[in-house]
């Protein structure tokens, strides 16, 4: 049978995608509960999910037994509270990023999901999406080479709105790079290893709030591979291009739009043959370039279903809590680059 999923905090990216996108659509998943404290959100919510059951209270969907698991999608500034409460009822979590407010809340979730013996995980679906998934192939077949450098990025355009968590750092955590380069983050350590060291620009250029609008980040990989990730809330979303681009000693895969929310895109992939011999004028007959396209699941409808197959297995989700603790550290790190002018060392 299916899994119950309840939600927490449904009037965002709950509803915008990994309700519609994700819970509804899963095989082995059901939407069984919402839980939303504003009114006029939950009733406008009721005819979309029917059978989902309305919650107005974080106690109302502890307490209903039928619900397996959690998907937490309120402020962060709600995460470490909401998600400790549910480990300790009993329900396995899956967390939106990022993981907490700080550091030190997410070190208390993990623990309190091992305490409690649940799952939690943490909400980087832009890993399932086909073609970083196939980026991640080309990487550990060798096709691309040695790893030598990536970039990725995320900008949208973010006016001042009134309550915007995102643009309050004591609600968000922070700003841009909190929000977008938490995602970089994830998938650049998808590919390369986990980040050894980071430096960071930041600062807020355009729009009239207290957190950053511009965050610029170089990194160093474990496989010694560098990084950069550029997360903007200052650029239209139509000149935005989303790219990500990796580049190895056989070649490189270049993508545009997949970092985000779709689960559409393509590769520009180009591939030297191993011990071809080297031309000076590097002149060629024919463009080298392949563009390569799938239809592959959607990343939100992926990660439910893997997460639900973690638990109903009884192993580590494959977005861990510990993995949404060390991004969170990466973060802090970048923060405490850009304050302080210096480098930051990860052990």
């Amino acid at each position: 049978m299916p899994m119950n999923w309840g939600v927490i905090g449904a009037g965002g990216i709950a509803d915008r995608r990994t309700m519609p996108e994700g819970l509804v659509p899963a095989e082995n998943a059901n939407l069984a509960a919402i839980m939303e404290p504003v009114p006029d959100v939950l009733e406008r919510l009721k005819p979309k999910y029917p059978d989902a059951r309305p919650c107005s209270t974080l106690e109302d969907i502890l307490a209903d037994d039928s619900v397996q698991a959690l998907y937490i999608a309120s402020p962060p500034k709600f995460h470490c509270e909401q998600t400790i409460a549910a480990v300790k009822a009993g329900k396995h979590v899956l967390c939106e990023k990022p993981l907490a407010l700080t550091v030190a809340e997410g070190e208390k979730m993990v623990q309190a999901a091992r305490d409690a013996g649940v799952k939690l995980g943490t909400n980087f679906m832009m890993r399932f999406h086909w073609c970083h998934q196939r980026i991640k192939q080309l990487l550990d077949e060798g096709k691309l080479g040695t790893p030598v450098m990536g970039r990725a990025e995320l900008t949208c355009w973010y006016p001042p709105m009134p309550g915007a968590f995102r643009q309050i750092p004591a609600e968000g955590g922070g700003g841009a790079f909190i929000d977008m380069g938490n995602h970089c983050i994830d998938l650049l350590e998808f590919f390369f290893g986990r980040t050894v060291e980071i430096s960071m620009f930041m600062d807020t250029l355009v729009q009239d709030y207290e957190a950053d609008d511009t965050s610029v980040a170089i990194l160093r990989f474990e496989s010694g591979a560098t990084g950069m990730i550029d997360a903007l809330f200052n650029v239209p979303d139509i000149a935005a291009r989303n790219m990500l681009e990796v580049y190895g000693s056989l070649g490189s895969a270049v993508t545009s739009g997949t970092i985000g929310q779709m689960s559409t895109g393509e590769i520009s992939l180009i591939l030297e043959q191993p011990g071809k011999a080297y031309d000076a004028q590097q002149q060629r007959d024919e463009s080298p370039e392949q563009i390569v396209r799938e239809e592959g699941r959607n990343i939100y409808q992926a990660l439910i279903e893997e997460f639900t197959k973690a638990v109903e297995e009884d192993r580590d989700p494959p977005i861990s809590g510990e993995d949404g603790l060390w991004n969170h550290r990466v973060v802090e790190a970048a923060y405490e680059s850009a304050r302080t002018g210096r480098a930051v060392r990860l052990a």
